[in-house]
Order: C-alpha cells, then sequence, then structure tokens
C-alpha cells in the first residue's frame, strides 16, 4: 500500500473519529448532560456514553466512505 493511501486511510479514520465524538459531546450538551461533572452521577455516564459512541460511529461512516471511494475508483 502506497504512503499516500495510507496518510488518507489515517486521515479519514481521525476526522471521522474526532467528528462524531464532537457530535456526540454536542448532543449531550444538549441534553444538558455535562461530560466534565464531578462525579460520576445517570447525566455523566450518559455524556460519555455519547461521546463513545459518537466516535465509533464516524470512524465507522469514515471507512465506508472509504470503501465506497475505493469502488468508485475501480474500472468495471
Amino acid at each position: 500500500m502506497s504512503a499516500q493511501k495510507l496518510l488518507m486511510e489515517g486521515l479519514s479514520d481521525a476526522v471521522g473519529f474526532v467528528g462524531g465524538a464532537m457530535a456526540g459531546y454536542w448532543i449531550g450538551k444538549l441534553l444538558d448532560w455535562d461530560i466534565f461533572s464531578a462525579g460520576y452521577n445517570n447525566a455523566s455516564i450518559g455524556a460519555i456514553l455519547l461521546v463513545g459512541l459518537g466516535g465509533g460511529g464516524g470512524l465507522h461512516l469514515a471507512r465506508f466512505w472509504r470503501a465506497k471511494q475505493k469502488k468508485n475508483d475501480t474500472p468495471s
């Protein structure tokens, strides 16, 4: 695999993960759940869960996008 393809894979994974985690964070803020609150109450655990699910979902979407791009790049 070429260095350019590896760089594209790494950058798209990073953007997908961080973007998804940020989306989860802001959804938590809209629900008034504070991930950084003192102690572990139900709201902070829910916010942590949203950030984790958002990051995983964003990573999955980035990999799906890359697979679709790869499929479109191959000649038929």
